[in-house]
Parts: structure tokens; C-alpha cells; sequence
């Protein structure tokens, strides 16, 4: 009977070893993240109803995922991205999914630095010709008379800055594989980064908003909506993840542009202006930023979760790749913070090998009045890829620091 029962012990203690084991989350917390997605299956390219799906949010996962092949050489995460625009490219290379080059959209482009990465790799014409596809919607895509694609059809003569994470990175990325020697087209996408900058940049205080010197959601040039300020058109807030996306893009962009062309020292000289006024905008107890940044503190606003991870992603590539000096290490220090912040508040165990992103606010977007109430009453999501993704670009970056 005793042996009977050291039996059933043991099994027991291995069963809770393998169980343990087989739930135990990965020492790298981009890992983590990557793998919570995959094992949710986001970011596939298929909506929620298993549809074909463009979608910027699974073309920022895409971008983590190859950081992480790259680093890992995890198979895994190199055939997730191959599947997942193998459900938007057909074998003829046509893009579906919902993508259509007439409704002049910024956003699906986002996908398109990884059809460009998947013809690298396969040589497969396929992903040719659905960058191509991409590729051909800016000739035609509207523009502001100064020359900014405007957002969406859907709002004539807006710029976001959402849209040049969206657009231009797939545009620079483009121009270096096939057309390295256009300079017309790295004027254009130097011209797209610099007019948004100059329109949005906060170049004053305003009654009842803190001044940052950081930049608007986005401006209307014709100055006809509803929101648009006399000053040059731009909306009336700076929302955490608008400044994210374009931040984002800054670092990006910077790798892509060549060094040769005057418009990599027009980004640099960006990049070098917003760093040190977005870690000024910490909290300085927590250390990470507010949803509404020229609110902080106001009744409502909250800590948001994917905009601090884009700037953690931001501040450290930044200082990583030498775009900006740090010689007193507080650049990196701050970032720092506010990651620790980010895994203290935000992940959460999910007890079964994946974790749990919190906070993440489900849209902004200058369709409204652009209000701080409009901001605030957003609600936020679970395991929101728009954060997850940046989450995982924030980890990536932060375990090399």
C-alpha cells in the first residue's frame, strides 16, 4: 500500500511539474507578448469572423515578429507573418481583405513593409506586385495644396499623425528596395513628416492646457471642421498614441532614408526636438504619459498603455542607434521607468503561458469634435493589439538596452 501510494505521489508531483512547466511564461517579455498573440490568433489577417482582413494593427504585429525571427531565429513567428498576408495576397499577387487603393486610405498600407519583407526573403513575385498594388495608391491619393496625403477620403484635406506610421514607412521602405536613387520620392516622404510637423506642433499655451511643445492629433487645412483651430487648422488635443504612431515612424524612418539624403537630417533634427519634451512629459510619479497629454491630471484622464509603449519603443531605439545623445542618461533612465511602470500595471498573468495587456484605449479619431470629453470617453480594451504589438516593440528594445 505504501509503495501504492509513493506511486500516486509521484505522479502527481510530475504531473504538477509538467503543468508548471507547460504553462510557464518565457523569461523575455517580447517573447511573452508575441506569443500571447499568436496563441490568440491576432494579427492573422482575418477578422473576427475568420475574413480576409488589411489591417494596420496586424502589419505592426508583423513588424515586432520579424525583430523577434531575427533575434530568435524562431520559426514560428516568421510563418505566423507569411500566413498571415498569405490570407490578404492572392496567387496572382491581387491584395483583398478590404483593401481599396480609390477610398485613399493610409492606414492598410501599413501592411505593406511586410509584403516587401516576404519578397525579400521568398522572391516570390506575389508580394511584388501586392506592394506594387500599394505602391500605386500615391500617385493618386489626395493631397492638401501643400502636399500632405491627406488621411482618409473620408476627410478632405486632414492630416493625422497616425497616417505617417501608416503610409510613409511602407513608402520609405519601398523607395529603398526598388527605387533607392528617386529622390523625388524621398523628398515626398521628407515633405509628408516635416508638413505634419509643422502644422501640429504646439508653438504656444492655450487657456486651460498645459504647453508641451509636442504635436496635435492633426490639422485641417481648409480649416472647415468643426475642431480646427485658427492656428493652422490643428485639433484641439495631443493624444498619447497619435504621438506614438508619428514618434514611431521617426525611428523607423531615420533606418531606411539615406544618410545622403538632406531629408534623413530633417527627420533627425525632429526626432532630436520631440525626445526630450515627450520624457518632460512624464508623470513624474508614474512615468508614463497621459492619455490626453495637454491635460494631465484633469478629472478622467488615465495612463494609456500603447501610446507609453510606443514611447518607450522610441526613446531607446533612439538612444540605441545613436539618433540621440544621452550623455546623462536620462533618457533611457526615464524610459526605463515607465517600462517598469508597464509590466508592473499592464501585464498580467494569464495563468495558462500567456499574458494580458491592459489599458490600451480602443480608437482616437478627429471624426468628431476632438474634445477632451471625446477622448476620455473611449473606452479601453483587453489585449488590444494596437498596444500589445507596441508593447512587444517596447520589450524588444528594452532587452537590448
Amino acid at each position: 500500500m505504501m509503495f501504492v501510494l509513493l506511486d500516486f505521489m509521484l505522479l502527481l508531483f510530475l504531473a504538477s511539474v509538467f503543468v508548471s512547466s507547460a504553462c510557464a511564461r518565457p523569461s523575455s517579455y517580447a517573447v511573452w507578448a508575441a506569443d500571447s498573440a499568436i496563441a490568440r490568433g491576432q494579427g492573422n489577417g482575418l477578422d473576427d469572423n475568420g475574413n480576409p482582413l488589411v489591417s494596420y494593427e496586424h502589419g505592426e504585429l508583423q513588424w515586432a515578429l520579424r525583430l523577434l525571427y531575427e533575434q530568435t531565429g524562431n520559426k514560428t513567428y516568421y510563418d505566423y507573418i507569411k500566413t498571415g498576408v498569405d490570407n490578404v495576397v492572392a496567387s496572382d499577387g491581387s491584395v483583398g481583405g478590404g483593401y481599396s487603393a480609390t477610398q485613399f486610405q493610409l492606414d492598410p498600407l501599413r501592411v505593406g513593409p511586410t509584403f516587401l519583407y516576404l519578397y525579400n526573403q521568398t522572391n516570390q513575385t506575389k508580394y511584388r506586385k501586392a506592394a506594387d498594388e500599394f505602391r500605386n495608391q500615391f500617385p493618386i491619393h489626395s493631397r492638401t495644396a501643400q502636399g500632405q496625403f491627406w488621411h482618409k477620403k473620408i476627410y478632405p484635406n486632414q492630416g493625422w499623425l497616425d497616417g505617417i506610421y501608416m503610409g510613409d514607412i511602407f513608402y520609405a521602405a519601398y523607395t529603398q528596395m526598388f527605387q533607392p536613387t528617386n529622390n523625388t520620392a524621398w523628398d515626398d516622404i521628407t515633405l509628408q513628416f516635416t508638413l505634419m510637423f509643422n502644422n501640429t506642433i504646439q508653438n504656444s499655451a492655450t487657456p486651460n492646457h498645459t504647453f508641451t511643445g509636442l504635436l496635435y492629433h492633426g490639422y485641417d487645412y481648409s480649416h472647415s471642421t468643426i475642431w480646427a483651430d485658427p492656428d493652422r487648422g490643428h485639433s484641439p488635443e495631443i493624444w498619447i498614441r497619435a504621438l506614438g504612431w508619428y514618434s514611431m515612424a521617426l525611428v523607423d524612418a531615420l533606418a531606411i532614408i539615406p544618410t545622403s539624403h538632406p531629408g534623413h537630417a530633417v527627420l533627425l533634427n525632429i526626432l532630436r526636438t520631440l525626445v526630450p519634451r515627450i520624457v518632460a512629459a512624464t508623470d513624474p510619479t508614474s512615468g508614463v504619459w497621459w492619455l490626453v497629454m495637454t491635460q494631465p491630471g484633469r478629472a478622467g484622464n488615465y495612463f494609456e498603455s500603447s501610446g507609453a509603449a510606443m514611447f518607450v519603443y522610441s526613446l531607446l531605439k533612439a538612444v540605441r542607434v545613436g539618433y540621440v545623445t544621452d550623455s546623462d542618461g536620462k533618457i533611457v533612465a526615464s524610459a526605463k521607468k515607465a517600462y517598469q511602470y508597464m509590466v508592473d500595471n499592464w501585464v498580467v498573468d494569464h495563468g495558462d503561458g500567456t499574458m494580458d495587456w491592459k489599458n490600451t484605449v480602443q480608437v482616437g479619431s478627429l471624426n468628431t469634435d476632438g474634445s477632451y470629453a471625446y477622448y476620455i470617453g473611449v473606452p479601453t480594451d483587453l489585449n488590444d493589439l494596437k498596444g500589445l504589438a507596441a508593447f512587444a516593440l517596447a520589450s524588444i528594445e528594452y532587452e537590448q538596452s
